[in-house]
């Protein structure tokens, strides 16, 4: 075994709501992002690229395709001896029965015995919906320095968005000192970005006892980090700089994967020091026809390009017939678009097909329209 042994424990079992029906059947980390990627890829890749061993990933809404997929662990390089990604869902024992996860503390409180299996020292708690490059071994690094029970990530945010989040209030040596939920007037523009350190031998206990408690909602940022700020304990805040998103609603899942497209946004998806991995595409190469017009656009394989592609990402096995106009837009696989449609400002959902001269979408629109059902006729 490692010293200092780190278990991640990604938490992918959110449902996704505001993401329609991108997530009638997927849970939300399976949803597609950025041409080839699904979103859980992100939080995977991260522990990969850090040296992580050990992932377990705790699934349980429409949890079967992302069940699946997350098995699969030779993807992310973590198919060697001692290491491994573990699918974990909610499951029956002998002391309480079947019970779905209560909250992001109940879910890591049901998987102990996984922790104390894999003998866990310090547990990383991610998110399986965000889309972001980080090194949490960097992040470990500064937890130990810091000689800290815990350590959160924090972004700084704008002061007008601040009270979209949860803050955290420091000292001058950024140790927490204070936690808000979604504050009306924030003290500060600590946004914690939901990835945690624990020390886990102290952690496993807060957790045992949260659950004895009938008044608690069993949540990390509810619960958990205010009791060890009532108790004094040592909670450092760890200042990440680089690009984060939330793609939890359709316009933000639109925006992330506009800004793969800007040199300058922070989220480069061609960096070889720092791979995002995913599944290979069983498709023939992408085609761009003779008459077809590609500009700032990500492309995958197996897609036919006969028509015009502006600024979007177009996913594998689509069809662009001539004529046809895709501007600013995300078109996920399989998709078809007939001669003479235009797509504009979309998220097109996997299988669509848009019909010969359909029209959809407005660039002067202040959302982005999602078409998840074919339309054959204008």
């Amino acid at each position: 075994m490692k010293d200092n042994k780190m278990v991640a424990m990604i938490l992918a079992g959110g449902r996704g709501s505001r993401l329609f029906e991108l997530t009638k059947k997927v849970a939300k980390p399976a949803v597609y992002f950025g041409g080839k990627y699904r979103i859980i890829d992100f939080p995977l890749s991260n522990c990969a690229n850090s040296d992580i061993d050990i992932v377990g990933v705790l699934t349980q809404y429409e949890s079967v395709l992302l069940n699946s997929y997350v098995a699969r662990d030779q993807r992310w390089g973590l198919d060697a001896k001692d290491s491994g990604v573990f699918v974990l869902p909610p499951r029956e024992t002998d002391e309480s029965g079947f019970e779905k996860y209560r909250g992001t503390a109940d879910a890591i409180t049901q998987n102990i015995d996984f922790l104390d299996q894999m003998e866990a020292e310090y547990v990383l708690i991610l998110s399986g919906d965000h889309i972001y490059k980080m090194d949490y071994s960097a992040m470990l690094e500064y937890h130990k320095q810091k000689e800290a029970d815990a350590t959160i990530a924090v972004l700084e945010v704008s002061m007008k968005e601040a009270s979209r989040f949860g803050i955290m209030n420091t000292d001058k040596d950024d140790l927490i000192i204070e936690f808000e939920e979604k504050p009306k007037n924030p003290k500060s523009n600590l946004a914690s970005m939901g990835i945690y350190i624990f020390n886990y031998k102290a952690l496993r206990k807060y957790l045992i006892n949260d659950m004895k408690n009938e008044n608690s909602s069993h949540d990390f940022g509810n619960d958990i980090i205010p009791t060890y700020i009532n108790d004094n304990k040592k909670l450092a805040a760890y200042r990440f700089k680089g690009y984060w998103k939330d793609v939890g609603t359709i316009d933000s899942l639109w925006e992330g994967n506009m800004d793969i497209l800007k040199a300058d946004s922070g989220l480069d998806l061609n960096d070889p020091k720092w791979k995002i991995y995913t599944e290979d595409v069983n498709s023939i190469p992408q085609y761009i026809g003779e008459e077809a017009k590609v500009s700032n656009s990500y492309i995958n394989q197996g897609s036919i390009i006969e028509g015009s592609v502006e600024h979007s990402v177009i996913f594998s096995d689509t069809l662009i017939e001539k004529g046809a106009k895709v501007i600013d837009s995300v078109i996920m696989p399989g998709v078809k678009i007939k001669s003479n449609a235009v797509i504009n400002r979309c998220i097109v959902a996997s299988d669509v097909e848009i019909g010969e001269g359909v029209i959809v979408g407005n660039s002067k629109s202040e959302h982005i329209e999602l078409v998840a059902k074919s339309i054959l006729e204008g």
